[in-house]
């Protein structure tokens, strides 16, 4: 795939693992975070050690200014975005009569808004195109709801939404837009987690272990790939058989 790919928290995780799987396929990557400079930095060297094409780029995505002046900075750089991945999110634990209006303010920004300030910013040149990938990257919480986890699981379920609705408006224009909504996996988002905690949640999983970031990040390869041309509007479930 010789296409520009822009990877939202790309930083680390599920993000990281997909700038890399999306390069080894050929293409030239946009590892995308908030704050962590250096470790997106890390990433696009070590695409570009293995012969990949990859540079980092920083951006709120929360807020539309910057994903605008992100996406004009990738355009220069890297070419006009083929092929889009929702991943930015963050995770917090809280039961639901603690949680702040400028929490759920928070976590709908990230995950949200954000994914509606990339989408608006590749859609008019795909639409021109005829030819686009989106894939965004919800959680096997916004299908099914997680205890002390409303504001993420709410954030989760509406991406799934936004999913539908633009797999039907922009198909027409062959545009593919899909969801993966990953069980469990070992990420540093699980650092909470002690290993008791974990062993459980592997056990739990009719698989008997947790997910990778690998384990994701090949479902968004396919999903982005000629192999996923005709599936759209749908959602992948990486989750070991968590939620069936």
């Amino acid at each position: 795939m010789e296409k520009t790919a822009v990877v939202t928290g790309a930083s680390r995780g599920i993000g990281a693992a997909t700038a890399r799987a999306l390069a080894a396929q050929g293409c030239r990557v946009a590892v995308c975070c908030r704050e962590r400079r250096a470790q997106a930095q890390a990433v696009a060297a070590e695409i570009c050690a293995a012969g990949g094409t990859a540079l980092p780029f920083c951006a709120d995505v929360s807020d539309e200014a910057a994903v605008q002046a992100m996406f004009a900075a990738i355009r220069r750089t890297l070419g006009e975005p083929e092929i889009l991945v929702n991943n930015a999110g963050i995770a917090r634990q809280k039961l639901f009569t603690e949680v702040t209006a400028a929490e759920w303010d928070e976590m709908f920004g990230v995950c949200v808004k954000g994914a509606f300030h990339c989408c608006q910013a590749v859609l008019p040149q795909m639409i021109r195109r005829k030819w686009g990938r989106i894939i965004n990257v919800s959680s096997m919480w916004g299908q099914v709801g997680a205890s002390c986890e409303a504001p993420y699981s709410a954030a989760k379920a509406a991406l799934i939404g936004l999913t539908k609705a633009l797999a039907k408006e922009e198909g027409p224009s062959g545009i593919t837009v899909n969801c993966v909504a990953p069980g469990v996996i070992d990420t540093e988002m699980m650092a909470a987690f002690s290993a008791k905690e974990k062993a459980a949640l592997a056990e739990e999983t009719p698989l008997g272990r947790l997910g990778t970031p690998g384990d994701v990040a090949a479902v968004i390869v396919f999903l982005a790939s000629e192999a996923g041309a005709f599936v759209t509007g749908q959602v992948l479930c990486p989750n070991g058989g968590f939620v069936i």
